[in-house]
């Protein structure tokens, strides 16, 4: 039996396709250079966000395949929104900015190595967890401009 789609079952479907483009299929020279200055900064993150859209979108077909009817017009918006919050966030400095001025200034220090030293090279850092935050609240954004509300 076909049914549209409700807001959670599309937030399920982003969110985890979200998580494996940007841990699993975002390549190593994506992710070290979308944050540049310029063109090349700009072109990385680009392509970073082009796959990004493209495994979401798979996800959304496999959702809709699955007997949970999307509409691909509204699916298509979502994600145009979705990926130009993804590429405005994943250039870094923006959502730095952003950041400073909620007053989150020591959150983006929080586990971020000394300039100049290699101290701690992980995930969990203030920055990582403001990407991701940021990311999610989008994705729920995307989720509710996908469903049909009718």
């Amino acid at each position: 039996m076909t049914e549209a789609a409700a807001a959670g079952d599309v937030f399920a479907a982003l969110l985890a396709a979200h998580h494996a483009a940007d841990y699993w299929v975002q390549t190593e020279d994506q992710a070290q250079r979308k944050g540049l200055p310029g063109w090349e900064g700009q072109l990385a993150c680009a392509r970073h966000v082009a796959v990004m859209t493209g495994v979401k979108a798979a996800a959304l077909t496999a959702l809709h395949v699955s007997g949970h009817r999307v509409r691909p017009g509204r699916a298509a918006l979502a994600l145009a929104a979705d990926a130009a919050s993804h590429y405005w966030a994943d250039r870094r400095t923006p959502l730095r900015r952003l950041a400073e001025r909620a007053g989150l200034g020591s959150l983006l220090r929080l586990g971020v190595p000394r300039d100049g030293h290699d101290d701690n090279p992980c995930l969990g850092s203030g920055p990582a967890y403001l990407d991701q935050s940021f990311h999610i609240c989008m994705l729920f954004v995307a989720s509710l401009i996908t469903v049909d509300s009718r």
